[in-house]
């Protein structure tokens, strides 16, 4: 039993005349009658009862009517999912992101996609580190990461999507709190609240910067997570330096208060220069003409690991 024979007799059916529904095929009707015997004497059964003015189902036919129109509406469903997702317009883009771009970029990124791809399914997968996601890159298990550069990869695109500054959060009541930029150089006496893991480019641009200010942060707490770095800042347990995307996330007892020092953290875009995929190409063109990602590429740092 092919396609092109229930798409006969369905169209018979429907019109109930050889004549008319020949007409609607395109097809001459003498080809029509022998393709609906062929099928007949496929399934072993009569499908209509013919007489000189109509054509009637047999309960045969009826039965095989509502399963043709089913499969037919299958075929045609699948038909047009594969067509999207080869024109870009339909498909799974699996996304990586750093703890702190879930609070502000991804939410941008998502509302974009839902707008000029309302077929897209994004899948994320958050809370990775920079070296984590290009790990999940390389290994086809995420296909666009939003993540901080160095990158270590050649095999990855990637474009600088925002430059943030760093703030300072502060319990409430610390002597800080106000809307005067604070220098590093003050927090040389201050507990600090660290990100713990090594591959953290956060927290080695954090070392950096003070160690250019002439002194090491005192690590007295080390987290893997924002909401707990934030928890212990607002238990006064110490400061902590972090991209001004954290502005998105507010936490009771905790105060955000601007850095004198011209300290900033890049966040770039990045996926495998030799994916393929259409639905991930017309994303990034989404996103680059409604501002997301520049519409050129500009390279962003590569090298090792902090």
């Amino acid at each position: 039993m092919e396609i092109r024979q229930l798409r006969y007799f369905v169209t018979v059916a429907q019109t109930r005349h050889f004549g008319q529904a020949a007409e609607r095929l395109h097809m001459a009707q003498s080809p029509l009658s022998q393709a609906i015997r062929q099928l007949e004497s496929q399934v072993g059964a009569a499908l209509f009862v013919r007489t000189t003015r109509r054509v009637d189902l047999t309960p045969a036919g009826e039965a095989l009517l509502r399963d043709a129109l089913r499969i037919l509406e299958s075929v045609d469903a699948a038909q047009g999912r594969v067509r999207l997702i080869g024109e870009g317009s339909s498909g799974l883009v699996r996304v990586g992101a750093t703890g702190l771009a879930a609070f502000r970029h991804l939410p941008q990124l998502a509302r974009i996609a839902a707008r000029e791809l309302p077929g897209l399914v994004l899948r994320y997968v958050p809370d990775l580190l920079t070296p984590a996601q290009e790990r999940a890159l390389e290994e086809d298990r995420i296909d666009l990461a939003v993540l901080r550069p160095p990158l270590r990869g050649d095999g990855l695109e990637s474009r600088l999507i925002a430059r943030e500054r760093v703030v300072l959060a502060v319990p409430t009541t610390h002597h800080l709190v106000g809307d005067e930029p604070v220098a590093l150089a003050e927090l040389r006496e201050e507990d600090f609240v660290v990100y713990g893991a090594r591959d953290s480019v956060v927290d080695a641009a954090i070392t950096q910067a003070c160690f250019a200010a002439g002194f090491l942060p005192r690590r007295a707490h080390e987290v893997a997570e924002t909401s707990i770095m934030l928890t212990l800042v607002a238990a006064g347990l110490g400061v902590a330096l972090l991209p001004e995307s954290v502005l998105a996330l507010r936490i009771d007892g905790v105060r955000y208060v601007p850095v004198a020092d011209d300290i900033h953290i890049d966040l770039a875009l990045a996926w495998r220069r030799d994916d393929a995929s259409p639905v991930l190409a017309r994303l990034i063109e989404a996103l680059e003409a409604n501002g997301f990602v520049p519409p050129v590429r500009l390279d962003v740092p590569t090298g090792g690991t902090p």
